[in-house]
């Protein structure tokens, strides 16, 4: 498979011929930076891991080349961390056995451009060859502006499929934002409760940013345990660790849906929420 960057790569954990590799997947999660994929869509990794007929694919947009660095790191040239990021990348493709890798090495600048062709072709190339069921991104409410560019990409892409090709269910997931405010019956809910060693393990290989300033790996754990205990007030919890995701599908199923618009439904419902919350126990 050619993409538009000539240092972007596809890398197949088990050596299985490409086209194989990419028919077999099931899920496939489009992150905009090296290890968003293990720190938002940990369900789809877990839900595919050992199993023959789930395979999950991960999508990386960006080179890696813009990180913030410190400690050990902080020397490192713009190319060196690139070099570091995506090695971290592999090994963590490697460690939950994914289908597939592709690294499409975008400059956050060029993911930023509004409806940039390069980018919206390489997601559409991918999806056309994977056919996956599920496809996971960032929410339309992530405070990154390179999240909200890649999950824009990633809409337009799928909406420029031929229906019959666009996977079945979309969802938008948490990094930069969590989906806490939104309203229960809005949130998808899902239990990511087993395998944490795993987890950690893989979130863990991230070492350049671990290292480098951001415990990420233990924000992210706390956020998926938070979830879990404080999803329902008034029952015991059923699982130790929750993620939350925004359902995006019905942006694809109506490529006419205005996107601003559909995220501010989410708002404006959670606004309500809290306003009849009140004015209930508000003295009159």
């Amino acid at each position: 498979m050619k993409f538009s960057q000539p240092t972007a790569a596809l890398l197949i954990p088990d050596q299985q011929p490409v086209e194989k590799a990419l028919a077999r997947t099931t899920h496939l999660a489009i992150g905009a930076h090296l290890d968003d994929l293990e720190f938002m869509s940990w369900s789809a990794i877990l839900e595919c891991f050992q199993q023959n007929d789930k395979w999950y694919t991960g999508v990386t947009v960006t080179d890696g080349r813009g990180s913030a660095r410190a400690n050990q790191y902080a020397d490192y040239t713009d190319e060196q961390m690139a070099a570091v990021r995506h090695r971290e990348q592999i090994k963590a493709a490697q460690i939950g056995e994914y289908a597939a890798l592709a690294m499409l090495d975008f400059k956050s600048s060029d993911i930023k451009i509004p409806g940039n062709p390069a980018v919206i072709g390489d997601i559409k190339d991918l999806l056309l060859a994977a056919s996956p069921r599920i496809v996971l991104t960032h929410n339309l409410a992530d405070k990154h502006d390179t999240h909200v560019a890649v999950a824009l990409a990633t809409i337009q892409a799928i909406r420029e499929l031929p229906e019959d090709k666009r996977p079945k269910t979309l969802h938008g997931c948490e990094v930069w934002r969590n989906l806490d405010w939104m309203s229960d019956e809005d949130k998808v809910v899902k239990d990511v409760s087993e395998r944490e060693n795993l987890m950690m393990s893989i979130m863990s290989v991230f070492d350049s940013q671990i290292s480098g300033g951001k415990r990420y790996d233990l924000a992210t754990f706390g956020r998926k345990r938070a979830n879990a205990t404080y999803f329902a007030s008034h029952a015991t919890d059923k699982a130790s660790l929750l993620e939350f995701a925004m359902d995006l599908t019905p942006l694809v199923k109506d490529p006419k849906l205005d996107v601003a618009a559909f995220v501010s439904q989410h708002i404006e419902r959670f606004a309500r929420d809290v306003e009849t919350r009140l004015r209930k126990f508000q003295k009159k």
